[in-house]
């Protein structure tokens, strides 16, 4: 029986120790806490996973909470008006809901980590809760078939050399602030199904708002992504969870009042509901090469780690994790050597490039023709369901999102199926 130790229990930790487990290898699972401190913890993240990523988890069913989380069936998009967050009413200059094929769902991952972890042992897998260290590596390089290292902080990580050439940013390109609340109210205009709302403040920032299954049932996430130095970027040294909360309502109501206006029943979920920081979007060298010879293979955002503001961390780590125990499966009983580790970071990479692509698109001004996608979406439902989709499959984004011809031609196509149907 083959031997794999996996380092760090996130999304894709675990998904890969549990569907390793699930084909008879012999798991080792490392963890820096135990599950109920992950579970009584600050949260992690956010999280919305689209059905490609949520398939991964039913494939190997570990869908557990499917049936409570709520099903996020549309994805909206407002653009506040230009210099309309100056003193004075907030107008929306585009706003409108695509919808998915495939329902998204968003579990906190408290819940969903401290969960797997439990089936993990319960299933007889080897769970060791300690902060592994460089040297911890070297040593288990020796005792295992295989190392992967999942765990996206740290000095971990720093063994895994950055790709400069995939790597365009070296400074955080937001700063980042989340809170969990029960008591967010509906939006008045909204449609009779669960979506999530992206909000985008030109040259100031994004709030996203989300729905999600938290410790304490439903609850919405509310998460704001500011440019730094701007206005937002203001959430550095607080440290009280009432005043984190504060900030996050008085920033919506100065520039998102359409959102603010449905706060007015909002409590935090509890302490642990909120969480603030910033780090430069990633990409890293696959292998790392221990001191005593040994090698190790990093995973999800230990080498592709983008900036949130697409949503994909999630989705990534869950795709990163399929992807990678596939590529295991096929390798049967042949050696884990420096080939067959960047084999299987190429495979992945096929899907996470188109990621990292749009998400840096994303970062920065929108040029017109985006602006002029964006807009079109508003009077053009198919127009704002292939946007919404994108999230799903961002290789989509391809045919036409970047290139402004290739905008130009979409929307004229749909302009043109439009005023013939």
């Amino acid at each position: 029986m083959r031997k794999i130790l996996v380092v760090g229990a996130g999304q894709s930790g675990l998904q890969l120790a549990l569907g390793l487990q699930s084909h008879g290898y012999e798991v080792t699972l490392m963890s820096n806490r135990t599950a109920d401190e992950i579970r009584t913890g600050r949260v992690m993240s956010t999280q919305c996973m689209f059905h490609t990523a949520l398939q991964h988890e039913r494939d190997l069913q570990l869908n557990f909470w499917e049936s409570q989380a709520p099903k996020i069936e549309g994805l909206g998009v407002s653009v506040a008006a230009p210099g309309s967050h100056d003193p004075g009413p907030t107008q929306r200059a585009i706003d409108w809901v695509g919808r998915l094929d495939g329902y998204a769902q968003s579990v906190d991952q408290r819940v969903k980590m401290a969960g797997w972890m439990d089936t993990f042992a319960q299933r007889g897998g080897q769970l060791v809760i300690h902060g592994a260290a460089v040297s911890d590596l070297d040593y288990f390089s020796r005792v295992y078939d295989l190392v992967l290292v999942s765990a996206g902080k740290g000095e971990l990580v720093s063994m895994f050399g950055r790709d400069a050439s995939r790597s365009p940013f070296t400074e955080p390109q937001r700063a980042l602030a989340v809170a969990y609340v029960h008591g967010l109210g509906p939006r008045p205009e909204h449609p009779d199904y669960d979506a999530v709302r992206c909000n985008l403040v030109p040259g100031v920032g994004e709030l996203f708002v989300m729905p999600t299954l938290t410790t304490s049932g439903r609850a919405d996430i509310l998460f704001w992504e500011g440019i730094p130095g701007g206005p937002l970027d203001v959430f550095q040294g607080v440290r009280d969870p009432g005043e984190h909360l504060s900030l996050t309502l008085e920033l919506m109501e100065r520039f998102v009042p359409w959102e603010h206006a449905r706060t007015a029943g909002v409590e935090l979920t509890d302490a642990g509901g909120v969480l603030s920081g910033r780090y430069a979007p990633t990409v890293r060298n696959p292998v790392a090469h221990l001191p005593g010879g040994g090698l190790a293979l990093g995973v999800a955002d230990v080498v592709v780690a983008n900036d949130p503001i697409t949503g994909q961390g999630s989705n990534s780590a869950s795709k990163c994790a399929a992807s990678y125990l596939a590529a295991i499966l096929e390798h049967g009983e042949k050696e884990f050597d420096e080939t067959w580790m960047r084999s299987a970071f190429d495979r992945y990479w096929a899907t996470a490039q188109h990621v990292t692509k749009w998400t840096n698109a994303m970062l920065g001004p929108p040029p017109e023709h985006v602006l002029n996608l964006i807009g079109a979406a508003g009077s053009l439902p198919p127009v704002a369901n292939r946007f919404a989709n994108g999230f799903n499959d961002p290789a989509d984004f391809e045919d036409f999102f970047y290139d402004p011809a290739k905008t130009e031609a979409y929307l004229a196509s749909v302009t043109g199926a439009a005023a013939d149907a």
